[in-house]
């Protein structure tokens, strides 16, 4: 059954629909990227201070500082140059299929998509470990993951951001992202909302 131009419904209750995510003017991906190395970045540095003090009993903040802005100035360069070349080789999209029904909303990238996805993980993956970096191998790990799945009675917050027609839905150490189009917005919200039990 056709609930609207872009959502379905099945025989099993089942709501199906697919959204594409501008990668160059939804910034949403990049910054999620950039806020993982910025506190693998500020976990070193809080580590650096502890060991000074340690050691010298004092902590030379305003040069610790100094480098901290220069290896997160250098590190948004590389995860900017990163960031553009994810984007090409997608094709400008992150095209993603949703499933939702009473239980829970399952979020997968295309299948298309996920295989370059895993691809470039595998590559980052063996790169990071070749290279003796374990944050990158474990980025390249993470971005293998292309599902995610909601159960409604284990979340516990909902934020909505209609401009960007993003509704997250957390649980207690998962995040997942839900998209919908304008005229599909608030029914997607108010139906997750509506399922969620223990919304705080």
């Amino acid at each position: 059954m056709q609930v609207s131009s872009n959502i379905t419904l099945d025989d099993n209750g089942i709501y199906r629909w697919r959204y594409e995510v501008s990668l160059y003017r939804n910034p949403v991906y990049f910054f999620l990227i950039w806020k993982i190395f910025f506190f693998i970045i500020l976990g070193i540095f809080a580590l650096i201070a502890v060991l000074d003090l340690i050691d010298w009993g004092t902590v030379n903040l305003p040069d610790n500082l100094k480098l901290f802005g220069y290896f997160v100035l250098g590190m948004t360069v590389l995860t900017g140059i990163g960031y553009l070349i994810y984007a090409l080789i997608m094709g400008g999209k992150y095209i993603v299929d949703f499933e939702m029904d009473e239980h829970g909303i399952k979020h997968s990238q295309s299948a298309d998509q996920a295989k370059k996805a895993k691809k470039i993980g595998q590559f980052a993956a063996a790169a990071g470990a070749l290279s003796g970096r374990p944050s990158a191998a474990g980025a390249g790990l993470n971005a293998q993951r292309t599902e995610m799945y909601s159960d409604f009675q284990k979340v516990r917050s909902i934020k909505a951001y209609p401009r960007r027609h993003l509704i997250k839905v957390n649980g207690a150490l998962q995040h997942n992202q839900v998209y919908a189009a304008d005229q599909d917005f608030e029914f997607v919200r108010s139906y997750i909302a509506s399922r969620c039990p223990n919304l705080k």
